[in-house]
């Protein structure tokens, strides 16, 4: 299994072997154009290594931002948004991974540097371990941002002393351990479909986890909205909700992106030697370029439902324009 696809010179953890027949699709592949259909009815969409680069590079500056506005907003510095803070690092790792593996290849195609085989392993072996610590900890930071909203607004009084700053700094320092740890591993065993079935499991688990969590909140909290009038937490909780919606979207474009990159990894496992199958793997890069842009996304999303995250991202914005006149 490999993660990326992009490059016949730079080695993929999400090629698969599909023998002779994907000889001949390979072979149809190098000689259509983009959107061209091969003999099979297959339709490839060619996406330029620009494309990567520019996406890459956007996203990456805009995920600096979010951690830089987290950082310097004392008003920021609560459980959620450092769970946010961390959901925008895993999201640069997607970014750096792209950028980096963009530049060697476009160096590597206009032979302008030339790099041994066994460089090119190693640069691919880091870069599947920063794709897969991204996958497992963006979703592990969606469930923990779902339970901090599930507690904000189920136990409104005693949140402060269930999310303790020290608990949310334990957990952070979990859920990285655990990513950077199962991503080796993932890497390591990367030729056995194990490993694949552990990470559509994992990613089904999370969705069922956070559709229970979101699902019950909203349905109870419709419920406390027509009972709560007057009462002095109605504000509060009206703010934790705007928190639970927030994440709502975050999770819907989580699956619109990433889903069919497991989708991908589902059928490796079903059905890979299928002609179908054969014509869903050959726009692999299409759903790279889908998991570039949700990190690019995500950052929009903190801006436009955060006011005050808002606020400090102009802020540094303008500081940043004026340094550079």
């Amino acid at each position: 299994m490999e993660m990326s696809n992009r490059s016949h010179n730079i080695p993929s953890i999400l090629h698969v072997d599909f023998g002779p027949q994907s000889d001949f699709l390979e072979y149809n592949e190098t000689n259509s154009t983009a959107g061209e259909r091969n003999y099979l009815g297959c339709v490839q969409i060619r996406i330029p290594q620009e494309l990567f680069l520019a996406l890459g590079l956007i996203s990456l500056v805009e995920n600096i931002l979010v951690v830089l506005a987290i950082i310097k907003n004392r008003n920021l510095h609560s459980p959620m948004y450092y769970f946010i803070c961390c959901l925008a690092v895993s999201d640069m790792l997607v970014s750096v991974s792209n950028v980096v593996e963009t530049i060697f290849m476009l160096l590597n195609d206009h032979g302008l540097m030339d790099v041994h085989p066994g460089m090119l392993r190693h640069l691919d072996n880091i870069i599947d371990v920063m794709i897969c610590s991204s996958v497992v900890s963006s979703l592990s930071f969606l469930c923990t941002i779902a339970a901090d909203r599930y507690i904000t607004i189920f136990y409104a009084l005693r949140y402060h002393s269930i999310m303790t700053t020290q608990r949310a700094i334990a957990i952070i320092a979990v859920v990285w351990l655990a990513s950077i740890t199962s991503s080796i591993l993932f890497i390591v065993y990367h030729t056995d479909n194990a490993v694949i079935v552990c990470l559509v499991t994992f990613f089904c688990i999370t969705l069922v986890f956070n559709a229970v969590l979101y699902l019950h909140m909203f349905v109870l909290a419709h419920i406390h909205s027509r009972r709560i009038v007057a009462f002095n937490k109605s504000r509060r909780q009206s703010t934790s909700m705007k928190g639970a919606i927030t994440l709502t979207i975050l999770l819907g474009v989580f699956i619109v992106c990433w889903g069919p990159f497991f989708l991908h990894l589902i059928l490796i496992l079903t059905c890979p030697a299928s002609p179908f199958c054969n014509c869903f793997f050959r726009n692999f890069n299409l759903f790279l370029i889908l998991i570039i842009c949700n990190s690019l996304i995500d950052p929009l999303i903190y801006a436009y439902r955060s006011l005050e995250l808002r606020k400090t991202l102009r802020e540094l914005v303008l500081c940043s324009w004026c340094f550079g006149v």
